[in-house]
């Protein structure tokens, strides 16, 4: 409700000032965006000051053999209920600091890793992750969380989730209950600390100020891999220069990204059609009495080099064999 309260009286003061240079033609005032390197001071500052005055109920966690996201206490209580030890947030070896640069900007996160995870599988930054959440800002209140596990995208999450999610494994094993829920156990679990640049910054949704700091604690359950034009390539596959960016991946500039292009190459075959072996040597399929030289694809693209000039075929469009026979 307050924000709503702040964004009409910001309204009605653009249109009191429709006379001012800075007005577009709907007598809107534009506020412009702020420079992403000062504000990640900022932002920095900010989470060091909260990490000096907050502690994790860490012994109380210790006791629980399978804890949850709803046994996490971040407050500033230096003991839990039972007068056992927190945990101050800022203590040496407590946080795992990470960097990286987004968006021209050097950002500095931190995770809190309190279990890997006991299964096989790590996602990607593209997968579909189940998992369960809640997000909140440094004063406490929450602003988002899911009641059940659910499935989702990593690409619709916050950059943030993109690049934490990927440190974390997903749960070791899980029993159906009699009334159909699911006991994950031994699943990733964690709370990350994340600057508003990797965060929604200067574009959040209804709920969120400008330039908000976000904590998230999560559980990782389940992932499964992506591929979102479904080419046969996996999502993360089509981020070629591993910079967990898919905005700058287009290959033959049509303006559809990598991912999101049935042919990638722009040669006028399909990807899924360049995709040439078969793993299949006994059917004959096109009929011509060798079984061995079907072109029916072993169901990856990304191993056919039909010049052998170390370019797949479906990036390559010197190379437009296909497997539509």
């Amino acid at each position: 409700m307050k924000n709503k309260f702040l964004l009409l009286i910001l309204i009605s003061i653009a249109i009191l000032n429709c006379e001012n240079d800075d007005e577009s033609d709907s007598g809107i005032i534009t506020i412009p965006e702020r420079d992403r390197a000062e504000q990640q001071i900022e932002d920095n500052n900010l989470l060091l000051e909260y990490f000096d005055t907050h502690y994790y109920n860490s012994s109380e966690l210790a006791g629980i053999a399978n804890p949850k996201i709803g046994d996490i206490i971040i407050s500033e209580d230096p003991t839990d209920i039972s007068g056992n030890p927190n945990t101050l947030l800022s203590t040496s070896g407590v946080l795992s600091t990470r960097t990286i640069n987004y968006e021209e900007t050097d950002y500095t996160y931190y995770i809190l890793n309190l279990s890997e995870g006991g299964g096989d599988e790590t996602p990607h930054f593209c997968d579909n992750i189940r998992t369960n959440y809640s997000g909140n800002f440094t004063d406490g209140e929450v602003f988002d969380s899911t009641v059940n596990p659910i499935t989702v995208d990593l690409l619709n999450f916050i950059k943030g989730w993109q690049i934490v999610i990927p440190e974390f494994k997903t749960a070791e094993s899980f029993t159906v209950n009699t009334d159909g829920t699911i006991d994950y156990i031994n699943s990733g679990l964690g709370v990350m600390f994340m600057p508003s640049g990797l965060g929604y910054f200067s574009t959040p949704p209804p709920g969120i100020s400008l330039y908000t700091n976000l904590i998230f604690k999560f559980e990782l359950l389940e992932t499964t891999l992506n591929d979102h034009d479904g080419d046969n390539v996996f999502t993360f596959i089509e981020d070629l220069n591993g910079d967990l960016d898919l905005t700058n991946e287009d290959t033959d500039d049509d303006t559809f990204l990598n991912a999101f292009d049935s042919d990638d190459d722009g040669d006028g075959v399909p990807t899924i059609n360049e995709d040439l072996e078969d793993m299949d040597l006994i059917v004959d399929a096109d009929g011509d009495g060798d079984p061995t030289n079907d072109k029916q694809g072993d169901g990856d693209p990304t191993n056919d080099d039909t010049d052998g000039d170390g370019i797949p075929n479906y990036l390559d469009t010197d190379d437009s064999e296909t497997n539509d026979n």
